[in-house]
């Protein structure tokens, strides 16, 4: 039976309605995504998410604004699931649920220097560049994801002001 990883992800937001995105580290392309990461066990999605946008970007100063109640699944393309064999992994893709964050913090919070960085820097963009951006693989996920948490920004940013 194919194993799907449960994987949680910070969907945060700023007061222009910008989302931070990390570039992986990994690549000497731009590969921009949300920080992510798996479900351990006892965790709820948005304490995962939580966990993972701290050890990713040092980020605290945050909001919770909602989170998926259903995951989106989405497989990896055979050469990831070939890396993770080699390394004794089984796991074919990721159940994500994603949790919307408002970032009530300070610019200088943010610090992708991290442990074990897994960004080499970060930016606050749109949706829709986060939507362009990322490894294709992702994309239909990233574009739910946009379908679901734009209104839910929009909304909240006008009950701010």
């Amino acid at each position: 039976m194919e194993k799907f990883r449960p994987c949680a992800g910070a969907i945060v937001f700023n007061d222009k309605g910008l989302v931070l995105l990390g570039n992986r580290i990994e690549t000497n392309d731009d590969a921009w995504q949300f920080p992510q990461g798996g479900i351990e066990k006892g965790e709820s999605p948005a304490v995962a998410a939580l966990r993972e946008l701290f050890e990713e970007t040092s980020v605290t100063s945050v909001k919770l604004i909602c989170t998926d109640k259903e995951s989106t699944r989405y497989e990896f393309p055979f050469d990831i699931k070939e890396k993770f064999k080699k390394r004794g992994i089984d796991t074919v893709g990721q159940d994500i649920y994603f949790s919307l964050f408002y970032f009530c913090g300070d610019e200088k919070e943010i610090n992708v220097n991290t442990a074990q960085p897994e960004f080499k820097q970060y930016a606050w963009k749109s949706f829709d560049f986060a939507v362009q951006n990322i490894i294709d693989f992702k994309k239909g996920v990233y574009l739910k994801a946009m379908k679901t948490f734009v209104p839910l920004i929009k909304q909240y940013l006008e009950e701010r002001s």
